[in-house]
């Protein structure tokens, strides 16, 4: 099993080899990738700044689209195996109307314990891992690209024939790459979570609890050990209003009726930069920008993760191919992909979001699924697909 570089020890390791690729960003998308590609052979260098395993906001939901994908890889047991528990539907609230809605096929784990496992697979698959460091990517020269890692106070240059950028919201390794702005749509929402261990026995396993009000929705569903992850995303102004995410949280709570739970704004929460956000180009020279650094849309049960793995799963051929002999086609066919994988799924997340911001849509819509659950079959099945 290949182990992480002490940066700053051995440096001379990194710095002096050129790595086939180097993977910006050890989340999900970015973790699938850097496996993916060190299966097929690949010298792989896994780069985050964080520390893991590291507590991460949302992304606890992970869809039949999102464990289809792991499926696809052999790492279809690795939720079960790591204490995920089945969802089977959701749970609308609107007002004081409630809709149950059928939802199988997923599953919830938290993110500390996810990311952290999907980080040893790639790294049994051979890849290299530097945590605790940060990146910038640097111009290409003599058709190799070069990004600076720095932790601490040690910089130092790392070459590699193709870059995968899998930074997330807000990430700043493209700061210096020219025609990669980030476009944040104005009324887009904030993100924050809290994970308790205490919570009414209301809020069930195998179901996610969603309440949508007036500044926002908070999603709820036990993870592994029984915990529930409150996930949210709130109006600025909304948020700005109630002074913190746990008052924010308990607010819409009261605002559906679903039962309270105490001590929510002492809970150590955890926020986003804005959600919903476009990225003017997701390709470049030798050089591939996937899952949320690629544009994100406000998700609502569990989509963000699936475009995550499909985006991972979608790049590695091609970077693989980048690897072996560069075409400057592929940064247009990464582009095509990523609009046909995830843009188009996205359009349907950003529908929904669009009309449940609406009082008079959220109400009529719990209604009608209150009495006809499976209304919303075709919109299950189209974010599943």
């Amino acid at each position: 099993m290949a182990l992480s570089i002490p940066l700053g020890l051995e440096e001379t390791i990194v710095s002096e080899k050129i790595w086939d690729v180097i993977v910006v960003g050890a989340g999900p998308a970015g973790a699938l990738a850097a496996r993916e590609m060190a299966r097929a052979g690949a010298a792989v260098l896994l780069v985050d700044k964080a520390v893991f395993p590291r507590p991460k906001v949302c992304g606890c939901c992970l869809n039949e689209n999102a464990l289809g994908s792991l499926e696809a890889v052999g790492l279809g047991d690795l939720p079960l195996r790591l204490g995920a528990q089945p969802i089977q539907s959701m749970r609308l609230g609107v007002g004081g109307r409630r809709a149950s809605i059928p939802l199988p096929g997923g599953a919830a784990l938290s993110r500390e314990v996810l990311d952290a496992a999907l980080i040893k697979e790639a790294i049994a698959a051979g890849s290299h891992f530097l945590s605790q460091t940060s990146a910038v990517l640097e111009p290409t020269q003599e058709r190799i690209r070069s990004v600076s890692l720095s932790q601490g106070e040690t910089v130092v240059q790392v070459k590699a024939q193709v870059v995968v950028a899998a930074d997330g919201l807000g990430g700043t390794f493209l700061e210096k790459e020219s025609g990669f702005d980030v476009t944040l749509m104005p009324d887009s929402r904030i993100g924050a979570s809290a994970i308790t261990s205490e919570a009414p026995d209301f809020y069930q396993p195998g179901t996610i609890f969603m309440a949508c009000g007036a500044g926002g929705y908070v999603g709820l569903v036990r993870v592994e050990e029984g915990r529930l992850d409150v996930a949210a995303a709130f109006d600025r102004e909304f948020l700005k209003r109630m002074g913190v995410p746990g008052y924010a949280a308990a607010g819409i709570l009261h605002e559906v009726r679903f039962p309270p739970i105490e001590q929510l704004a002492e809970l150590p929460w955890r926020g986003t930069p804005a959600l919903t956000r476009h990225r003017s180009r997701v390709a470049g020279d030798r050089l591939f920008v996937i899952g949320d650094a690629a544009g994100y849309v406000e998700p609502f049960t569990g989509e963000g993760m699936a475009w995550a793995f499909a985006s991972a799963l979608a790049v590695a051929p091609l970077a693989l191919e980048g690897i072996r002999r560069w075409d400057d086609s592929l940064p247009d066919r990464w582009a095509a992909a990523h609009r046909r994988l995830i843009g188009n799924r996205q359009k349907i997340c950003g529908v929904i979001a669009r009309a449940l911001r609406q009082a008079a849509l959220r109400r009529f819509a719990v209604r009608i699924l209150d009495k006809a659950p499976l209304c919303a079959t075709p919109v299950v099945r189209a974010i599943n697909r």
